[in-house]
């Protein structure tokens, strides 16, 4: 049964109090500086404003609400420096075309106001987002699936009524049905997985015979779920979207959501779906008041309002208030920016290496003060990154230290029991994970008292593979770490359940190391002179070979994520011919070369100098 691993990550260079600026009352805000000057990305924005006007991934009713960004679904590219290739941002999906527009004012004009009737005076008397909305997009995945069923009354609704097209579906809330308004979700941008029929539920066959199974997509999407997504999400951060999601968020979150303007706007909905403002504690008749009850139920509410001024519109693309190039996103017409494009030409940096290691280095963090490094067999532990966990005595303990200090600080014996450690990693500030030829994966506790640990226990020993375990990661963003064996095995683990979840297909050779995108929850496999990308699902995304040279071996990896919601982000590998290479899966691999194997990489975005000249200097 196919579950997606997949969740939402909302992790932003700026706190709540800096990113909104209140005006008086409640959820008031008269601007967002950091959204102007494009220092957080339109996805993110979004998400915030969901959050703050009460939507929730836990509450079908009031599901994040997500904009319709394009308008172009059948043309073999998609062209994002074409304003006619997007949705008209300023208009609600109910006046995408003006003989829609038309109609809907002529059903508000031919209502009369009234209270407590079915037939209040709006121009629209459905939702763009509702419990049955956000489960037909999501239908094919679980636990979407048994929702939707539970909704149509124990079964899938009729074929042709169902999610099966991205272009028909568009066409009817934007045209074709005046029952439908309907906006998209979060998911659009994010998650392909959504978009395919991976569990085979019979969906049934519409009235000319297509049987239902994957979304149709767009031509330009070359039925590919995960280039949908990528396009989709350009098209979300691009120029035109940037310049123009601002009388968007007028609509539905702001001054045009209610009142004279919203009418002005063709923007007002049935009385009942403005939950804020219907006082159901006054309302004394028993059958309106279940009315509007069951009215909430089946359509959803509008969001609070946050904003009673218009909304600013973003900056120009790249620039902030200052001037300068933020660097942030792809341009519309798909170039890279200077980051991508110069690894060729990368300079030594001149910041300083903390308490340089004095051997083969086993761990590089880049932090905003500077980088640290330890040797091989020693790991830092986060947040702080003072503390290390080594390993690799012949008696097999293990010890904590701090970092810079040669001295042990706590011993300990307990890891004996599993014979010689290979590999460990430190997924947050209590929790140690490690194994080695023992095959077993050990997940351990430790506390710190006044600073120094006190105690490890072994909280679940995990089974799986049948030789030594080589390598592992973790993720804390998505609950999950993979450990790698020389069996050619790779398993993924549950983070907080200490559970198996899923198992890689075979590789090729041994396993050697092993990265998580934190912001995409894409894993990196690396076996031989190939590396392999995946899912955090577990589906292969792509392979490829990185060396000349068969005896050459890939020792180290890691991803420099560019761009948190690009797909194609940079992965950097460090092999035994002392090459460090750069990767994209759709570009052609950079490499520097050094006189040694390159054991350890760390990239940031931020940092990437910085870490090319720690590994110069310690190679």
């Amino acid at each position: 049964m196919q579950v997606s691993l997949l969740g939402l990550r909302i992790s932003l260079p700026v706190t709540l109090s800096k990113l909104l600026q209140f005006e008086p009352g409640p959820f008031r805000f008269l601007r967002s500086p950091d959204k102007q000057k494009r220092e957080i990305s339109n996805f993110d924005y979004l998400m915030y404003l969901n959050t703050l006007a009460g939507r929730s991934y836990n509450d079908y009713m009031q599901y994040p609400v997500f904009p319709w960004v394009l308008a172009d679904y059948h043309s073999e590219t998609l062209n994002l420096t074409d304003p006619h290739t997007f949705r008209d941002l300023s208009k609600p999906m109910g006046a995408q075309t003006v003989e829609r527009k038309h109609k809907f004012i002529q059903r508000f004009n031919e209502v009369e106001k009234s209270e407590g009737d079915l037939s209040a005076q709006c121009h629209y008397c459905t939702h763009y987002s509702s419990a049955i909305i956000v489960a037909s997009y999501l239908v094919r995945m679980e636990p979407f699936t048994q929702t939707f069923c539970s909704l149509q009354g124990g079964s899938f609704d009729v074929a042709d009524r169902m999610f099966h097209s991205v272009k028909s579906t568009w066409e009817s809330a934007s045209r074709d049905n005046m029952s439908d308004v309907r906006e998209l979700t979060p998911e659009f941008f994010y998650l392909p997985e959504f978009l395919t029929n991976a569990n085979h539920f019979e969906l049934g066959c519409m009235q000319d015979g297509t049987v239902l199974g994957d979304v149709q997509l767009p031509p330009w999407a070359d039925g590919d779920p995960h280039k949908f997504i990528l396009l989709h999400r350009q098209a979300l951060e691009s120029d035109y979207v940037s310049a123009h999601l601002h009388r968007w968020i007028d609509l539905i979150f702001g001054h045009k959501q209610h009142g004279s303007a919203a009418v002005e706007a063709v923007n007002t909905y049935h009385p009942y779906f403005y939950g804020d403002k219907m006082d159901l504690n006054n309302i004394k008749d028993p059958l309106i008041k279940s009315t509007i009850l069951g009215f909430i139920s089946n359509f959803g509410q509008i969001p609070k309002q946050l904003f009673t001024k218009p909304h600013p519109s973003r900056n120009a693309q790249g620039k902030s208030s200052a001037g300068r190039e933020t660097g942030l996103f792809l341009h519309s017409s798909g170039i890279l920016p200077p980051f991508v494009s110069s690894l060729q030409n990368l300079k030594l940096s001149p910041i300083t290496i903390k308490d340089y290691p004095k051997g083969a280095i086993g761990h590089i963090v880049h932090t905003e003060k500077g980088i640290l490094a330890v040797e091989k067999n020693k790991i830092l532990i986060p947040p702080l990154w003072s503390k290390t966990f080594c390993w690799g005595f012949e008696d097999f303990t293990c010890c904590f230290g701090n970092y810079g200090s040669e001295k042990n600080v706590t011993t300990f014996e307990c890891m004996a029991d599993w014979g010689k450690c290979l590999c460990a990693v430190c997924p947050s500030a209590t929790t140690l994970i490690t194994s080695g030829t023992s095959s077993v994966v050990c997940v351990w506790e430790f506390s710190l008292v006044k600073d120094k640990v006190k105690c490890l226990n072994l909280r679940q020993a995990l089974y799986g593979h049948t030789q030594a375990v080589t390598c592992l990661a973790a993720s804390v963003t998505y609950s999950i770490f993979v450990s790698g064996s020389d069996d050619r095995s790779c398993i993924i683990w549950d983070l907080n359940q200490l559970t198996f979840i899923n198992q890689l297909p075979a590789h090729q050779e041994s396993l050697r190391s092993l990265a998580i995108n934190n912001s995409t929850g894409d894993i990196l496999s690396c076996a031989g002179s190939c590396l392999y990308l995946w899912t955090v699902n577990g589906q292969l995304l792509a392979s490829i070979s990185t060396a000349c040279s068969p005896s050459c071996h890939i020792v180290c990896c890691c991803f420099a994520e560019v761009m948190d919601w690009d797909t194609r982000s940079i992965i950097v590998t460090g092999s035994t011919d002392g090459m460090v290479r750069d990767v994209m899966m759709s570009c052609k691999i950079v490499t520097v070369s050094f006189s040694e194997s390159v054991e350890m990489l760390a990239v940031d975005k931020t940092f990437l100098n910085s870490a090319w000249s720690a590994l110069e200097q310690f190679v």
